[in-house]
Parts: C-alpha cells; structure tokens; sequence
C-alpha cells in the first residue's frame, strides 16, 4: 500500500489546479509525501460538444451539472487507491464550513476526491449515491457565506489547510503550534499574536520592548495577551 495521501480533482477547468505545483504543495508532491491526479470531468461525456450539465427539473435560472460524467470520473479515480476509505469532497456554499480543526481531521484520510462543481450545482444523486456505497465517505463542505463561480478556488483553500499539516510538509514543525485557530487557551482557539522582525524601527513604528528582553516567560505573557485581544477584537 502507498505511504502517500491521495488526493484527487475532478474538473472541467484542469488549468485552474496549476497552484498546486507550486510552494510547499508542490514540493510536498515532488518529494513524495502526497499524490495528486487532476482530471478533466469532459473526458467523461460522450457527446460531440463535451456537454456536462442540462436544465433543472421542476425549472429554474441556470443549469445543473449532470450524473453520469461525474458518476464515471469518480469510478475512475477510484481505482488510482482501490484499497482505500475514499472521501468525497463536493464543494457547496451549501456545506459545512472549513475550520482548523476540519483540516486536521481530514490529514486522515488516506484518498480524498475534489469535486468541482459549477453552474447550480451537481446533480445530488451523485452524492446520494456514493454515500450509500461501501468503502465512501461524502462530505459537502463551503469555504464561507459566498458564492464562487466554482469549486476550484475552494479546493485549492481546501488542500493547502490539510498538507500544511501532514508530516514532513513543514521544516520546522513546531511552528504549527502557534498559529491562528490552533494556538490554544482556557477559552477555546484563538488567532496568533501580531509578530515582528528586523529592523528594530520602521517608518516611527517600534517593536515593543518585550520581544527585545529575552525573558520568555514574559514574551510568552506578551503573545498570549495579545492572541486574547485579537480573538475578542474578531468577536466583537
């Protein structure tokens, strides 16, 4: 069995995912902690115009995207880690929204599958469907309260949250445990504290004398009270 977590897109805009050569994805890929496949939901159609939607039952302003492209592309990707718990990942404003902690649970999952849907959406006996059969998780997830023209950026937003966190994608894996939604209190999660680097002083502004005094215990004061501040700042 593969060591690396699968994760697999599924798309009529291929070009989109090109992002994900890059940073600490794409060195994550090339060093073989994690595989990506992207493939284009119109290979899937067998007409002449590579049609992938049709007008909605009961009427309606625009167009759903029909089952049977998508009911193919996810059979295929489904054999690239036939021995796997396969997720399926439908991104919808409709979804549960991604959280810190929705991230790192899903660092779990051995193969996730990306659906991204357009127009008004994927027919929903696609995920009717796959949540009845064995070995398949289906999760709807939104990135917000808004609406994008497709679930690509969403994907993209998706897929950095969870390999940031997967062993050996970060040099210094420490640095996650400080960062905003991870970094705890009695109060729950909170968002990082301000951070500063040279120089000392910029255009009138100075770093505050804290972080100069070396005494860690005070620094670590310092940066707790502010992440309080922060987080009530947000929540107000």
């Amino acid at each position: 069995m593969n060591s690396a977590n699968r994760f697999d897109i599924i798309t009529i805009f291929p070009d989109y995912l090109a992002p994900l050569k890059l940073s600490l994805i794409g060195k994550a890929e090339a060093a073989g902690i994690i595989e990506i496949g992207i493939h284009d939901l119109r290979e899937q159609t067998s007409d002449l115009h590579g049609s992938v939607d049709d007008t909605p039952y009961g009427g309606g302003a625009g167009m759903v995207m029909s089952p049977e492209p998508w009911g193919k592309a996810i059979d295929s990707v489904i054999e690239l880690a036939p021995d796997e718990l396969h997720e399926l990942i439908v991104l919808t404003p409709a979804g549960e929204k991604l959280t810190q902690e929705m991230a790192s649970e899903l660092t779990k999952s051995r193969h996730l599958i990306f659906a991204c849907g357009r127009y008004e959406g994927i027919d929903i006996r696609v995920s009717d469907f796959y949540a009845s059969e064995k070995n398949f998780k289906v999760r709807e997830i939104s990135i917000g309260d808004y609406v994008l023209g497709g679930g690509e950026v969403a994907t993209l937003v998706i897929m950095e949250a969870i390999i940031r966190l997967l062993p050996g994608v970060i040099g210094n894996p420490a640095s996650l445990d400080e960062e905003s939604h991870t970094l705890k209190s009695t109060r729950g999660a909170l968002v990082e504290y301000p951070s500063y680097t040279k120089p000392q002083e910029w255009r009138g502004l100075s770093v505050p004398n804290v972080l100069l005094s070396g005494n860690h215990g005070e620094i670590a004061k310092w940066r707790m009270q502010q992440a309080l501040i922060r987080t009530k700042k947000l929540a107000d």
